[in-house]
C-alpha cells in the first residue's frame, strides 16, 4: 500500500522524535508498503544520501520536505503535506499530528495517529476529541496504558478500544545481532579494558546526569561511558568531569544511530536515570508516561540494566529483566550499582531475560499490530 508519513519532527535530528518517526517508517518499508515521508523545511540539509546511515537504516527514505511557519503551529505544513499526498496517491495517511489525522479522516483517507505524550497546547485537546468524533477508518496508538489513561483524562473521552491501540517503541532487532562480548566491543572501540557503566541517549532535564556523575565519582575503578547528547551539553558535563579530576568518565557525544549497539555492548550494565520529573525534548513533562527507545535498544543489547523505578517503565520491564532503583535516590542506586558489578551471574541472567523480552518489540512486528485488518 503507498502510504503517506506526516511527520512534525525535524529531519535529520538526533531527537528520539525524529528517531522513532524514521524507524517506524522503516517498519512499514520492510513490510512491503511504500511510504513517502512528508516532514516541515526546518533544516538546512536536504540530502537524503547520508539519512541511511545517520538514522541506520536499511533503505533509502523517501522525504520530502515542506514548509513550515512557526506562527501558523504547523497549519501550513499540515495543509502542504496533504496536498501532496493527495498527488502521491496516497491510500493511508500516517501521522504524529493530531491536527493532520483530523484532515485525513475529513477527507476520506484511513488514519493511523501515533501518540507519544499527552496533547498540548491551546487546541490540543480539541483536535484529539475532533479525531474520535469524526466518521472514518481510524486508529490511535499510545506507548503505554499509562498515555492512554492521561489522554483519557484530558479529552474526556474513554476511548474505543478497537480505535486506540497500545503500541510501545521498538528496535531493530538485526542491529544487536552477534554483538561482542563488553570486552571484544572495548576493544573494538579502543575503551580502556575494565567493567563499564553504560548511558545513551540525550541529557534533557530529568534524564539523569547529576546521578551518572556522583556515581561516577563513587566508582572510580568503573568505567563509564555516555553515547550522546548536544555539543553544548556535553561540553559543559566535560569541564565538569575534568574539575572533578575523573578520569573515568567517557563523553563520546553524537554518535550514529547505526553504532549506537556497540557502545551499548561495551557496557556490563546500562542506565536509565530518570527522574520523578522527566522534560521531552519538546520541554513537555512525561515522566509519568515515559516509554523510551534505549529501554528496548538495552533490553536488545543483553545487558543489565538498572531503571528508575517508574510505573510506565514497569509496563516493560520486570523484576527478572532489570533492577529497579527510586529515582533519584544516590544510596539506592550506589547499592544496587556496587551489587550488580560484584555478580557476574546475576547480570547474565538479567541480560538474558531482557533480550529474550526484546524479541516481542521489534519494528516490524510493531508495523505489522498498527496495520493490522488494514493491509
Amino acid at each position: 500500500m503507498r502510504i503517506a508519513a506526516i511527520s512534525n519532527s525535524r529531519i535529520p535530528s538526533t531527537t528520539a522524535n525524529s528517531i522513532e518517526a524514521m524507524k517506524a517508517c522503516q517498519g512499514l518499508t520492510d513490510l512491503g508498503h511504500e511510504v513517502k515521508i512528508f516532514a516541515p523545511m526546518e533544516v538546512l540539509d536536504t540530502n537524503v544520501s547520508h539519512l541511511k546511515d545517520y538514522y541506520g537504516l536499511r533503505t533509502k527514505p523517501d522525504i520530502e520536505w515542506l514548509p513550515s511557519h512557526p506562527a501558523l503551529k504547523r497549519l501550513d505544513f499540515v495543509l502542504h503535506a496533504h496536498s501532496r499526498a493527495r498527488k502521491y496517491g496516497a491510500e493511508i495517511i500516517y501521522t504524529w499530528l493530531p491536527q493532520s489525522a483530523v484532515l485525513a479522516l475529513q477527507t476520506g483517507y484511513p488514519t493511523v495517529l501515533e501518540m507519544h505524550a499527552d496533547v498540548s497546547g491551546q487546541f490540543g485537546r480539541w483536535w484529539l476529541r475532533r479525531f474520535f468524533n469524526s466518521p472514518g477508518k481510524k486508529r490511535m496508538t499510545v506507548t503505554t496504558q499509562a498515555l492512554r489513561n492521561t489522554l483519557e483524562s484530558s479529552t474526556r473521552l474513554l476511548f474505543p478500544a478497537g480505535e486506540a491501540i497500545i503500541m510501545p517503541n521498538g528496535v531493530d532487532l538485526a542491529e544487536y545481532a552477534n554483538l561482542p562480548t563488553p570486552p571484544q566491543a572495548r576493544h573494538l572501540l579502543s575503551l580502556e579494558e575494565r567493567l563499564t557503566v553504560g548511558f545513551t541517549g540525550h541529557i534533557y532535564p530529568g534524564r539523569g546526569a547529576e546521578l551518572l556523575f556522583e556515581l561516577a565519582r563513587r566508582f572510580p575503578e568503573t568505567n563509564f561511558l555516555w553515547v550522546g547528547g548536544n555539543p553544548e551539553t556535553i561540553e559543559s558535563w566535560r569541564e565538569k568531569v575534568a574539575t572533578a579530576s575523573l578520569k573515568n568518565v567517557t563523553l563520546t557525544g553524537f554518535v550514529e544511530h547505526n553504532r549506537v549497539p556497540l557502545y551499548q555492548a561495551a557496557a556490563e550494565v546500562l542506565l536509565m536515570p530518570y527522574g520523578q520529573s522527566v522534560s521531552a525534548s519538546s520541554g513537555q513533562e512525561i515522566a509519568g508516561v515515559i516509554n523510551p527507545m534505549k529501554m528496548f535498544e538495552y533490553m536488545a543489547a543483553g545487558r543489565a540494566i538498572v531503571s528508575a523505578d517508574l510505573p510506565s517503565i514497569r509496563e516493560i520491564l520486570s523484576e527478572e529483566s532489570a533492577v529497579f532503583c527510586k529515582p533519584n535516590d544516590l544510596e539506592e542506586w550506589t547499592s544496587s550499582l556496587r551489587s550488580l558489578l560484584k555478580d557476574e551471574r546475576r547480570r547474565l541472567s538479567l541480560g538474558t531475560s531482557a533480550n529474550r523480552d526484546a524479541e516481542k518489540y521489534s519494528w516490524n512486528s510493531r508495523a505489522e499490530r498498527i496495520l493490522e485488518g488494514w493491509a
